[in-house]
């Protein structure tokens, strides 16, 4: 995979109606590399513009944001560790998922209480660490360190990112921003995925995913949460 300019460990839904759902409303499928046409919805501005942010992405929860493999890190060398990880992992179940708007864009969220996520999510972020390159000057300035708080600072320094471990909130994002009277793309959204969405929600594996030279990211492995 070395056409792949970076990685991450996502959550992806496994393959089904929800799924399915979810990659056509962002009209990319992280699964299958490939963009799926869109809805046609009597929107105040088009689905296609509403998710151009977040469809680059594809469907997704992130676990371990994207990152860059150091200098000498194989991609040998990243899925052996991703699958002993998940070896060492064990299952989540949670009630169910939610859909709100989260600081100005349309998410699913869980309906209960984070820490076990948080928890599942740190394990992840730094037993996979040392696989990471350094961020680079531009990197570190794309963050806009200086919006962030003295922690943010100190995780984007130490994992690369400002919003892990206990900064971490799980979500899989619908939407790019949203203005305060875009009401109905919600209420779309709401309607698309209705009977849809997972209750209870099951995390039974982590995703490892690439980004291609396009800025696209790709699903390139499954991996059971077996502990």
């Amino acid at each position: 995979m070395d056409q792949m300019k970076r990685f991450a460990i996502y959550y992806a839904p496994e393959p089904g109606a929800f799924a399915d759902a979810a990659a056509a409303w962002l009209g990319w499928d992280l699964a299958f590399g490939q963009f799926v046409p869109q809805p046609a919805l009597a929107l105040p501005r088009s689905l296609a513009e509403v998710t151009a942010e977040p469809r680059k992405y594809g469907f997704h929860a992130t676990l371990k944001p994207p990152f860059r493999l150091a200098e000498d890190v194989s991609f040998a060398d990243l899925t052996q560790a991703t699958a002993e990880l998940a070896q060492s992992l064990a299952p989540l179940t949670l009630p169910g998922l939610q859909m709100v708007n989260l600081d100005g864009f349309l998410a699913l969220t869980p309906t209960d209480d984070q820490t076990a996520l948080q928890a599942f999510a740190a394990q992840i972020v730094q037993q996979l660490d040392s696989l990471r390159a350094s961020l680079t000057p531009a990197e570190i300035a794309r963050r806009r360190p200086e919006r962030l708080t003295m922690r943010q600072r100190e995780l984007l320094g130490t994992y690369g990112y400002p919003y892990v471990l206990e900064q971490f909130r799980f979500h899989l994002t619908l939407s790019g921003p949203l203005a305060s009277d875009e009401t109905a793309i919600a209420t779309a959204a709401a309607r698309h995925f209705a009977g849809l969405i997972p209750q209870p929600f099951v995390i039974a594996e982590v995703c490892l995913c690439g980004e291609d030279a396009m800025g696209q990211f790709h699903l390139l492995h499954r991996y059971a949460l077996s502990a």
